[in-house]
């Protein structure tokens, strides 16, 4: 049987992400800004950063896959939804629910520069460097993890545990 062990709760959640929403607010306030929005993950913490933010931005969302069913990466992305915004020219904030192993956004990153942004930067509820494999600048982060696989506010194992307001280590 599954152990979920609390890592962060929701008014910890709440506090970092309206700090980030303060930034980003603040680094954009004179451009035209985009976010991608990672699915499925990312959906939650895009809505509350959304929220927080002081000014206007155009939202999309990709659809990406690594992981499955498993909690480790399968070392191979597949894009199975893309931008439908155009980009070109405008500066475009990724925006992730976990770095882990960095192959997503290395591969988001180089995908989206392909239709001529001005800028692509990231944001990311949390970033771990346990399974690190490719090195990415992560531009905006919540809180950061040495390891552990976290589930809840969006973050899943086979599907589960998303809807969970806090975030939790998941001992298998």
């Amino acid at each position: 049987m599954s152990e979920l062990v609390p890592v962060l709760t929701k008014e910890e959640i709440d506090e970092k992400v309206r700090a980030i929403s303060r930034r980003i607010s603040n680094d954009y306030k004179d451009h035209e800004l985009v976010i991608v929005s990672v699915l499925k993950g990312s959906f939650i913490f895009l809505a509350d950063l959304v929220r927080y933010l002081t000014i206007p931005v155009q939202i999309d969302f990709v659809r990406t896959s690594s992981y499955g069913s498993g909690t480790v990466s399968a070392g191979s992305i597949v894009l199975s939804k893309d931008i439908e915004l155009d980009i070109k020219g405008k500066d475009v904030l990724i925006v992730d629910d976990i770095v882990d192993t960095g192959l997503t956004l290395s591969y988001l990153i180089e995908h989206l520069r392909s239709f001529g942004p001005r800028t692509v930067r990231i944001c990311a509820l949390l970033a771990k460097h346990e399974r690190r494999q490719i090195a990415v600048q992560v531009d905006y982060v919540c809180h950061e993890f040495m390891q552990g696989f976290l589930v809840g506010y969006g973050l899943d194992y086979a599907e589960a545990y998303r809807h969970l307001p806090a975030i939790y280590h998941l001992k298998l």
